[in-house]
């Protein structure tokens, strides 16, 4: 009777969904199952992550855990750097790049490891003989419950696959359902490319035991354990040495657990087998609909903060990937909205507390060496994952990178003393699960000395926004050891006499009059990397009311930095010297860093700058890599330029693969992002820029719909933060603010710019400076301009600035002005 009821519930539900199953905005669907692992359909705990198929004959579900690296503990500093320092530093100062270059190769770059791939755990397989000719097919992503279904119908009967990764529980759950009795009839089985073990226990538990990789020397040592668990009603398993046999049963549900014996990043002694264990019966004894609706509460609280809508058309009604295949502006800004939540749910599901920062794919990857070893490439990409994370409401899920960088600052301080005799810790561009410090990749990407710069900006960021004294002191001894290292690394060019960094590179990027060698000294990130550092860190340090030696030190080489150059052509200098050729296309526009993530070029402010950032964004084109059409959404939305934030927008969701230019680029039909190939930085990269459109808080004010294209007239989006503990809901009609929505967390001066007029109670027309301290801004010297520079100067909107005094906890409502 029971199986009987079970299946009439499933059959009404499936009739139900197949007539309204275009319902939501928050669901990816399609009407055949994935057939590349680019079409699979992701979740993830933070931990578990798993890539479903959906496939009704041959259903594949890859499985991943965050710990499951290559290698073991291991360093990779070249003590030979100290002594070959000054003889680089005198070859670059004479201009002798390509020497400099290639003594760098001999003694900076690793001679021991490049880095540890983060590899796949493995397979679920899954194999129903006779579900090859099924019809009625659908397979979704469910955004607002973090769960995927696919479901079709062969021999006149419905079928139905859940399956979920929970964060509470530690285990993912597999559902399988059908709406006649005795109906479930497979085969399951594990596997993996290699170093792994499949066996079952207890007639209905299948075990996949391995052990990771060696890699360039270094011997693989992670174990890890697998386990997956057959739970079913009606029918019977059956178990040989290395398969599960299940006929006609009712339901079944299958638990998946996985744990290695990873501890830290310095010690591997755990036992993966007992871990795994330990969360599989705990689950098996809560069950899975105590399990999903835990799931489904955990996710929500992050996942339910932020709304938006940005309106819809026809296009809704398509399955995803056509949507992405017939994409242009203004034809789906629906499919932005999901664009923009995928992001925020890829977010929740790779990067939780307690666990590892999100790497190149997240915690999705399906090979042993993944593209460019998915490590943390920390000359962007890393810090690109978590420019979501403030300012769209999950501040919580910065904290394995902070974590990341707390492991880092131990780590990379015997590289500082190792390499360079200088005190504090430092970092280059790229690092991996064992926090390596050492420069990898060779001289023309590796030798670039500040990853630890840009990571501790993230740091202070995450207090800006939320005003906590006690996270501050709780980094602060990180900021501060970054800063002393730079401060005993910068050294006296000859021409200026102006503090710089070298060697180092513009990442990765070289300038056309040496192609050959992207060695230098004092590039404009570079410099506006140490202008952020030491002034974030002078003021953490005053905040703490801390370090008043150290702060002197620091302000006084603050005023030995270059200044940023504005070049012959009009443009701002990616080098020290004028070599910025306006043919460059190249992905990274790293000397724009000064425009975003940072505040030091504002239209307001430094017009000059702001149009000198323009033109060198013009030059470089919007066409490129998925990532660096992510970033140049942010840099268009922090020049107020919403039509052409949008039309980059429109440039990443293009299909993958069907490009007629640059490199590549565009959105895979399961929203991932192409480098190409797969790289999820760009996912996370477009989320935080379309955030930026609608609100910006860097520049001295809450800026409401700052780059607000023309497509999208009305709409609407909630939940949003803004430095100083302000959270912001904004409705619009007729592209201009029609209500906006202020909380305020910690009180404070909420100082409001709008391109319309407004009016509420308390609201009062600006004067001054801000008085509120999370809105200082540190002031820059002024460019040095070349002689030829032409300063094409674009007109500004004129905006209306109101400040409004607030208080802990208030909510102030402000309206478009009659």
């Amino acid at each position: 009777m029971r199986a009987f009821l079970c299946c009439l519930v499933f059959n009404l539900a499936f009739l139900l969904h197949v007539s309204a199953q275009n319902d939501s905005q928050l669901k990816l669907w399609y009407t055949e199952p994935a057939h590349r692992w680019v079409e699979a359909l992701p979740v993830g705990n933070g931990r578990l992550g798993a890539m479903v198929y959906g496939d009704p004959a041959k259903e594949v579900i890859q499985l991943n855990e965050n710990t499951v690296w290559a290698g073991q503990p291991n360093r990779n500093d070249n003590p030979q750097a100290k002594e070959a320092l000054p003889e680089v530093r005198r070859l670059i100062f004479e201009g002798k790049y390509d020497e400099a270059q290639k003594l760098v190769n001999q003694k900076f770059i690793s001679k021991t490891s490049q880095g540890m791939p983060y590899e796949t755990v493995g397979n679920l397989r899954l194999l129903f003989e006779g579900h090859e000719n099924y019809t009625n097919y659908h397979r979704a992503l469910d955004l607002e419950k973090a769960l995927t279904t696919s479901r079709y119908r062969v021999n006149g009967v419905n079928y139905k696959t859940e399956v979920f990764s929970s964060f509470p529980d530690q285990v993912i759950v597999v559902h399988l359902m059908a709406d006649k009795p005795g109906a479930i009839s497979f085969s399951a089985t594990m596997d993996r490319p290699e170093n792994a073990e499949v066996s079952t226990r207890g007639g209905d538990e299948l075990i996949l035991s391995g052990r990771t990789g060696s890699h360039e020397g270094v011997e693989g040592k992670v174990q890890f354990q697998a386990r997956a668990s057959i739970q079913h009603t009606g029918g019977i398993v059956k178990a040989t040495e290395s398969s599960l046999q299940v006929e006609q049963a009712d339901e079944v549900t299958i638990y998946l657990s996985i744990a290695s014996n990873f501890n830290n990043y310095k010690d591997i002694s755990g036992n993966a087998g007992e871990r795994a264990d330990a969360y599989l019966q705990k689950a098996l004894k809560k069950g899975a609909e105590a399990i999903r609706k835990d799931h489904e509460a955990d996710y929500k609280q992050y996942f339910d903060r932020v709304s938006i809508d940005l309106g819809e058309t026809e296009a809704v009604n398509l399955p995803t990937d056509q949507r992405i295949a017939q994409f242009q502006i203004g034809s789906d800004p629906a499919l932005v909205a999901l664009y923009f939540q995928f992001g925020r749910y890829l977010l929740i599901s790779a990067s939780r507390p307690g666990g590892q920062p999100a790497n190149l794919q997240g915690i999705w990857n399906d090979q042993l060496t993944p593209p460019w070893d998915s490590k943390y490439t920390v000359n962007i990409n890393t810090e690109m994952n978590y420019w979501p994370s403030e300012i769209t409401n999950l501040t919580e899920l910065n904290e394995p990178l902070i974590q990341m960088v707390r492991e880092l600052s131990e780590s990379g301080r015997q590289t500082a003393r190792a390499m360079y005799g200088a005190d504090g810790w430092m970092l280059h561009h790229n690092t991996d699960i064992w926090r390596i410090s050492g420069p990898v990749d060779g001289a023309f990407w590796g030798m670039w000395p500040m990853g630890g710069a840009w990571l501790s900006q993230q740091l202070f960021d995450k207090y800006e926004f939320s005003g906590d004294k006690r996270y501050l002191a709780s980094v602060y001894p990180i900021l501060k050891e970054a800063s002393k290292f730079y401060l005993d690394f910068l050294v006296e060019e000859p021409e200026h006499k102006w503090l710089v960094i070298a060697p180092s590179v513009s990442p990765e990027n070289a300038p056309t009059v040496y192609p050959e060698s992207s060695i230098s000294a004092g590039t404009t990130m570079d410099n506006q990397l140490i202008f952020d550092l030491f002034n974030k860190s002078i003021k953490a340090a005053e905040v703490l009311n801390t370090d008043e030696a150290l702060v002197a030190e620091m302000k006084e080489s603050l005023q030995k930095l270059p200044p940023m150059q504005i070049g012959k052509w009009g443009q701002l200098q990616e080098w020290m010297q004028d070599w910025d050729n306006p043919k460059d296309h190249h992905r990274h526009v790293s000397h724009l860093y000064g425009l975003y993530p940072s505040n030091q070029i504002s239209p307001y402010r430094h017009p000059a700058l702001y149009n000198a950032a323009r033109t060198s964004l013009l030059a470089r084109g919007d066409e490129s890599t998925g990532w660096s059409m992510g970033w140049k959404v942010n840099l268009w939305a922090r020049l107020l330029d919403g039509n052409h934030a949008l039309k980059l927008i429109e440039d990443q969701l293009s299909p993958a693969g069907n490009k007629a230019f640059g490199e590549g680029g565009g959105t895979y039909p399961n929203l991932f992002d192409a480098h190409p190939p797969f790289q999820i930085d760009g996912n996370f990269g477009c989320a935080a820029g379309i955030a930026e459109m609608l609100l910006q808080s860097q520049d001295g004010a809450v800026h409401i719909l700052p780059a607000l294209p023309d497509a999208w007239a009305k709409g609407s989006i909630s939940g949003l933060r803004a430095r100083g503990g302000f959270g912001v809901d904004i409705k619009w009609e007729d592209n201009a603010p029609g209500e906006v929505t202020i909380r305020s967390a910690m009180g404070g001066n909420c100082r409001i710019r709008s391109y319309y007029p407004l009016s509420g109670k308390g609201l009062k027309l600006a004067k001054g400076a801000n008085p509120n301290p999370f809105y200082q801004i540190a002031e820059i010297k002024e460019p040095l301009v070349a002689p030829e520079a032409d300063l094409k100067s674009m007109p500004l909107r004129k905006t209306y600035e109101y400040d409004l005094k607030t208080k802990p906890g208030g909510v102030y409502v402000i309206n478009l002005a009659k």
